[in-house]
């Protein structure tokens, strides 16, 4: 009987080992844009004019990739812990012989749903990055045929 339950519990530990492989890019990406946004809160203050409007406009921009990545990472902690839990009612339904499928079922779509809602964060996130670097029109030089 354990062993079934250790099959059934492989399904939510996959979705666990997805969301670790999520969680260390959104990290990674976090560490980049902290670094990123230290470095110039130290040019900040040496700029003046249209290119202190740039690093300030840059700035805000990092700043909202950071609270996109902090709510990210926060929900698939969650997700995680729902993952856990999902986990751990089947073993406790099975030990104690108790019907607690509708907690593990409610548990399992929880922890799937806040998986969703971090993926949605993380795809703002991306688009929010995307804009970030686009290249200024000025430096394209469009009017000129090349």
């Amino acid at each position: 009987m354990i062993a079934q339950t250790i099959q059934l519990a492989l399904a939510p530990v996959f979705v666990l080992v997805a969301i670790g492989n999520i969680l260390n890019l959104l990290s990674s990406r976090l560490g980049r844009v902290v670094d990123r946004s230290r470095h110039l809160q130290g040019v900040h203050v040496a700029t003046e004019g249209i290119e202190h409007d740039r690093v300030v406009a840059e700035i805000r921009l990092l700043d909202k990739r950071i609270r996109l990545i902090t709510r990210a990472v926060f929900t698939l902690v969650l997700s995680g812990l729902s993952i856990g839990t999902t986990v751990a009612v089947l073993f406790l339904q099975q030990l104690f012989a108790v019907d607690l499928q509708l907690l593990a079922a409610l548990t399992f779509v929880v922890a799937i749903v806040l998986l969703m809602w971090a993926l949605v964060l993380f795809m703002r996130e991306t688009r929010v990055s995307a804009q970030q670097l686009r290249i200024p029109r000025g430096y394209l030089e469009l009017e000129r045929d090349l």
